[in-house]
């Protein structure tokens, strides 16, 4: 007779041990996404140092980009079709070329802790975007989040270097969220036709393509660049830029949009706890609070869409 509550023998269930390993893989590929996320804007300030805006864009991603070829050549990645190139190349200007060109810009102007904390606001537009752009019905609820969240930025960008010292190179920093939730809007509207790893590779090259324009004069400033700012170029490289996007693509793969999304809430903490011990910044109390702010919108945002999947 067999006792309901007998602990399960995983040696005698292969198919949950799998489960569970591919559980644990899916929650390690998450962690990691967030702590090079993370990074990211602390890098970003790094790189800054030794770098102009667009020299330090196109570096950073000629390294992903370089990774990312020995990547696809050794899993032998399926061609793109001539109808998606102009898909592609879309897809590259907007998760590329102007989210980062932007982001540099603003990040010369912006701490590091705040810059991820606007970066988080791209669940807003996205809802604007569905909206005014793909004509989707957005409820008074949708409507209500996205007002909380804007006024949360409101008050990042006046409280990050000090109430009444307004740094208007926050607005490029949205600029730069802005151009991720067109990435995303579209990405999730034709992800079918590729796999995660193929429309990521794709969608860097092309970005990269575009950030060629900042080639002249790239290589000087490679040689007068600092040591440990290179180094912090390299690490940009490898690891938000390439194994991140990897990794988010393989999460995705293997959990719901919605689900995956809400541990990216956790990239804003880890952020400035990342500047505060590499850099010695410190978030102000504005910043905080808008953080909580921002966050809790897009958060509510995502609970009550994912309340209503079922249904």
């Amino acid at each position: 007779m067999s006792v309901a509550n007998e602990p399960v023998n995983m040696a005698a269930d292969p198919g949950l041990a799998r489960l569970r390993w591919q559980g644990l893989k899916v929650a390690l590929a998450t962690v990691f996404v967030v702590a090079c996320w993370g990074f990211s804007p602390t890098g970003i300030r790094i790189g800054l140092q030794g770098y102009d805006p667009g020299h330090l864009a196109l570096l950073r991603f000629f390294i992903a980009s370089v990774f990312m070829a020995l990547i696809a050549s050794s899993l032998r990645i399926s061609l793109p079709r001539l109808k998606d190139l102009p898909l592609l190349a879309v897809l590259g200007f907007f998760a590329v070329s102007l989210h980062h060109i932007a982001l540099n810009f603003g990040q010369a102007g912006v701490s590091a802790g705040a810059s991820s904390v606007l970066i988080q606001s791209m669940p807003l537009f996205t809802a604007l975007l569905a909206h005014f752009v793909f004509k989707e019905r957005v409820s008074a609820w949708r409507w209500t989040c996205v007002a909380w969240g804007l006024v949360g930025v409101a008050i990042v960008i006046t409280g990050d270097r000090g109430f009444g010292h307004i740094d208007v190179r926050g607005l490029l920093v949205l600029l730069a969220a802005f151009s991720w939730s067109v990435y995303f809007s579209l990405q999730k509207r034709y992800s079918h036709r590729y796999d995660g790893l193929t429309m990521v590779c794709y969608t860097v090259w092309a970005g990269t393509i575009f950030l060629l324009v900042y080639l002249p004069g790239l290589w000087g400033e490679i040689l007068n660049a600092p040591m440990r700012v290179n180094v912090a170029v390299g690490v940009l490289g490898f690891f938000p830029s390439a194994l991140a996007y990897l990794a988010w693509a393989y999460v995705l793969q293997h959990m719901e949009v919605s689900r995956a999304s809400m541990s990216l809430y956790l990239t804003p903490p880890m952020a400035i706890a990342i500047a505060s011990a590499l850099l010695g910044e410190m978030p102000s109390a504005m910043v905080i609070g808008g953080s909580i702010v921002v966050l809790s919108s897009v958060l509510a945002l995502n609970l009550r869409r994912e309340r209503r999947l079922p249904g």
